[in-house]
């Protein structure tokens, strides 16, 4: 039990804390600067039962893998694979199509879903900007864990790519987000009041939504707690 947990000496902690993060499954331990590592990990293994507890509550593992129904944009596509050369991914209606070697499927379906994402969130972001009547200078993806968006003062959004597995509205409401940082570079009262007039409605309930749902985003491509 104990070597799977991540140790971190903290210099301003000041008793030892066990945290557990549901997007990667991981188990991390902060330790204050000179306090014992063996007595911390001893303690930790105290509390194998909550452990225990909180890896069983896991999201579920979602591979990448031939039969495997994904949520996009508000649909369900079902990844379509079948012997032959192509190693193109293409959507055919409700399918994603794709032949090449198996051992590379859930790479290049990875890769086809950030295109769409980025494909996406680029559409999302320029109708809201439209509506502020600001410029949005570019928009990248990545695969951060702790956030969904991020807006630079030069006018650039970057998102995570795995909003493409959540619902369209929790996807556009937090591009709403994200577009009226080029208004208001702060969360306060008028930010707040921007994000609902571009979004045209309410989005607590889309934040709400990532808060309760967003840690299963991140199990979308993975086979186990280990990785893909």
């Amino acid at each position: 039990m104990t070597e799977d947990i991540e140790i971190v000496r903290h210099p301003t902690a000041r008793r030892v804390k066990l945290a557990f993060d549901p997007a990667t499954g991981r188990i991390r331990l902060t330790v204050p600067k000179r306090a014992s590592t063996s007595k911390a990990l001893a303690w930790a293994a105290g509390h194998r039962e909550w452990i225990a507890a909180q890896r069983a509550n896991l999201p579920q593992a979602r591979p990448f893998v031939p039969g495997a129904m994904i949520p996009v944009d508000d649909e369900m596509l079902t990844i379509d694979w079948r012997e032959g050369p192509s190693r193109i991914v293409r959507r055919h209606g409700d399918r994603l199509l794709l032949s090449g070697p198996e051992a590379t499927i859930a790479r290049r379906v990875e890769a086809w879903f950030r295109r769409e994402a980025l494909r996406l969130l680029e559409a999302d972001s320029a109708f809201y900007a439209a509506r502020a009547g600001v410029a949005v200078d570019r928009v990248t993806v990545g695969d951060p864990r702790g956030r969904w968006g991020s807006c630079s003062s030069s006018g650039a959004i970057r998102y995570s790519w795995r909003l493409i597995f959540a619902p369209a509205a929790v996807r556009q409401a937090t591009a709403a987000h994200e577009v009226a940082h080029r208004v208001h570079m702060n969360h306060s009262p008028a930010f707040h009041a921007l994000v609902e007039a571009l979004y045209g409605s309410d989005p607590t309930p889309h934040r709400q939504w990532l808060r309760a749902n967003g840690a299963s985003l991140h199990w979308y491509g993975r086979s186990s707690m280990g990785g893909g």
